[in-house]
């Protein structure tokens, strides 16, 4: 990681960049073709978004000319321009996936039915993939790497999302020899399984963000998703359902993580979790059992032990995406993947009395919300993913506030492609 600036510079003074294609060109889009024009070696030349405008407006507030900026649905048109220096604007997201310019394809529209759907034509087109979608990825991730290991190309959530930070610190913590007692991030508002777009519209607009992505981070859903594509990567596994969602401060982490005997919180080891009060850092909790090991920690002022806590206090999201576009184009490895398969399901809550016949929403709305459970527990009980919640999805009996909504509950009145692939993945897993 240390060195992708050098490996940049040198491909640019090679006359060469990495192609990069991108579908959405919301917040998440917009930043990361900013941040990656200011890079060298690197540029986003085909963009994919429902509005035009959205991409047009992305590439100008980058500093790219009206004059570089070429709107079409053709393929050869599309060749053209990216071989010309160019950057192409296209609603056609297939055109992004199968462009033979592409080197590296980012999905960050959000929605997981989608990004499935540009994860799974990525791949069969032998491009690396880099999901800014970790609703997919805990839905799906398993297959989806399973296949891109088969193609030789790479399958990565992306660094500076929660999720990449984490296993940052997992990764050094490992590689010397720490024991990891625990993953995980602060949040960012109070818990509030009731909110939705309605409740959130007001602190939405001083944020300029969207109702509905505010809701799912307010109940929690987000920050259940991002911690199972944690357990996913890691094995690390909730400490009970839904997570504690402790209240602490940085220097009480060693502390909370500690076994309920040993006067911590904890009812066991390897857990992944939620602070309140630490946003919007990550962290990894740590211990070694040598004595010298020890002693120096505690020389260098990380603590008295056992535990010590490493800790991030930011992650920049997609202006760090470039650095996984990079490590997958040079280095062929991901910035995380679910090299475990599914460990933990964000299961699928009722957010309020629903009746059957009642078609439930999306992530963010106003009928359900995610609680992290591990595998085998949700698996008992037949409950729905989170990230198969969709329009198309209707409820076939009633269910009350605060229950787990399960496959038997609900039918499908149109297949989705993340349907197909789920049903995919369990039959292989």
């Amino acid at each position: 990681m240390l060195n992708i600036n050098r490996k940049l510079a040198k491909l640019e003074n090679e006359g060469s960049y990495i192609k990069v294609g991108l579908v959405g060109a919301g917040q998440m889009g917009r930043g990361m073709i900013s941040q990656i024009e200011s890079m060298k070696g690197m540029r986003v030349v085909v963009t994919a978004d429902l509005f035009i405008d959205n991409i047009t407006n992305a590439y100008s507030h980058a500093g790219i000319e009206a004059n570089e900026i070429v709107v079409t649905e053709d393929a050869k048109d599309a060749s053209t321009a990216v071989q010309e220096n160019k950057v192409v604007a296209t609603t056609n997201t297939q055109l992004v996936t199968t462009l033979p310019e592409v080197d590296v394809v980012v999905d960050a529209t959000g929605v997981p039915n989608i990004g499935a759907e540009i994860a799974w034509d990525t791949i069969l087109n032998r491009k690396h993939i880099v999901m800014l979608n970790a609703e997919a990825d805990v839905t799906v991730g398993p297959l989806l790497k399973k296949m891109a290991d088969a193609s030789g190309v790479v399958y990565t959530g992306s660094a500076g999302d929660e999720p990449g930070a984490i296993m940052e610190l997992y990764d050094f913590a490992d590689a010397m020899g720490f024991e990891i007692v625990a993953l995980g991030k602060g949040k960012n508002n109070p818990l509030n399984l009731e909110a939705n777009p309605e409740t959130a519209k007001e602190e939405a607009k001083l944020k300029g963000a969207s109702p509905k992505m505010l809701a799912s981070f307010q109940d929690g859903t987000k920050t259940m998703v991002e911690m199972n594509a944690v357990a996913n990567a890691t094995g690390f596994l909730p400490d009970q359902p839904g997570m504690h969602g402790f209240e602490a401060t940085v220097n009480e982490l060693p502390g909370i993580f500690l076994e309920k005997d040993k006067g911590g919180k904890l009812n066991g080891r390897k857990v992944v979790e939620f602070i309140n009060g630490i946003a919007p850092g990550v962290f990894a909790i740590i211990a070694s059992d040598k004595e010298e090991v020890n002693a120096e920690m505690k020389y260098l002022k990380m603590g008295d032990g056992p535990n010590y806590v490493l800790y991030r206090p930011y992650h920049l999201t997609s202006l760090e995406t470039p650095l996984s576009i990079a490590k997958a184009f040079f280095d062929n490895e991901a910035t995380i993947a679910p090299y475990k398969g599914i460990q933990g399901e964000t299961v699928t809550v009722a957010k309020r009395d629903l009746e059957a016949g009642e078609y439930l929403d999306s992530i963010g709305g106003f009928t359900v919300y995610g609680k992290l459970l591990k595998a085998t527990e949700a698996k008992s009980l037949n409950a729905l993913p989170i990230g198969l919640v969709d329009s198309n999805v209707m409820l076939k009996r009633s269910i009350k506030k605060g229950d787990i909504i399960t496959y038997d509950d609900v039918e499908q009145t149109k297949e989705s492609t993340i349907w197909k692939i789920r049903s995919l993945q369990d039959r292989e897993f």
